[in-house]
């Protein structure tokens, strides 16, 4: 067991350099200093939805984030709206601080069906709308799948989101190549080993199809996603679905995974059209410039 320990000490911190290497081109740009303490007005206990924007949005973070650093541009935006905004956190073990999304995500999906239950209680709206990042994307479709969340919820909206297993850019592989890898991180992070493509989860997740009737599917993705490959994955079938290429939308547009969910302004109005689909605008590369 210390043998297994000290493994994972040292091969924990080699895959978190792995990841900041694959998203380090847009880390620079994508969050102010002071992100970590931004809550611009969500959540918001006294906030009580309108007739606009009768469903409050439940944010979900991706992996290795957290409920504030994801949103900091995305949720004060949605607040400037009017919609009732809340986050929260999933996905947390014991000894690794800030950086959730790495527990079963089995779990993870109670959670948010907890967190849900809250807000509705809070506000005393029937439903939710659901906007999650990488694997808060994918994880909601859990929650509707098998923990009873279709009818509390109206629309999901994945930015970039896992829905069928990431190769990351070829470099899970290492996962088969370097001794005990995958059985220590399965063992320590299972939020990690579960979204790789061809995992138990993911085939359990996807059987017998991607969608569940009553809820509207919005997937927004980006070409040169390097963190969940190929981008193609991400897509979704089924009725009720809208799957959407940003740079379809602008050739321009640059966005990797982590821009594409924290301040990419297309994402954010494919967002704001799938939530609100009666004053959709069309979102073009002006809105690069004007948001």
């Amino acid at each position: 067991m210390k043998l297994r320990r000290r493994s994972f000490r040292a091969l924990l911190p080699a895959l978190a350099l792995t990841l900041a290497a694959a998203v380090a081109p847009t880390l620079a740009t994508a969050a102010p200093a002071h992100a970590a303490t931004v809550t611009s007005g969500w959540n918001n206990d006294a906030c009580k939805p309108t007739a606009a924007h009768p469903r409050p949005v439940v944010l979900v973070h991706g992996t290795m984030e957290n409920k504030t650093d994801n949103w900091f541009s995305l949720a004060p935006l949605l607040v400037s709206k009017g919609y009732c905004v809340y986050s929260f956190d999933y996905g947390q073990i014991p000894g690794i601080p800030a950086f959730y999304g790495l527990g079963p995500i089995e779990k993870g999906a109670e959670q948010l069906s907890t967190f849900v239950d809250e807000v509705l209680a809070r506000t005393g709206a029937p439903k939710v709308d659901i906007v999650g990042h990488s694997q808060g994307g994918m994880m909601p479709r859990y929650y509707l799948k098998f923990l009873g969340g279709a009818p509390k919820v109206n629309t999901l909206v994945g930015i970039a989101p896992n829905n069928h297993g990431t190769t990351m850019s070829g470099l899970t592989k290492l996962l088969d190549v370097v001794p005990g890898a995958r059985g220590v991180l399965t063992t320590f992070t299972p939020g990690l080993t579960q979204q790789v493509v061809g995992s138990d989860f993911m085939r359990r997740l996807n059987e017998g199809g991607d969608t569940v009737p009553g809820v509207n599917y919005t997937v927004i993705s980006t070409k040169y996603d390097e963190v969940v490959t190929p981008y193609t994955s991400q897509f979704l079938s089924g009725p009720n679905v809208r799957n959407t290429v940003v740079q379809d939308l602008c050739p321009v547009d640059v966005s990797m995974h982590l821009t594409l969910g924290t301040i990419d302004r297309l994402a954010f109005n494919e967002t704001l059209n799938a939530l609100d689909p009666a004053n959709a605008t069309p979102t073009t590369c002006k809105t690069m410039i004007t948001g």
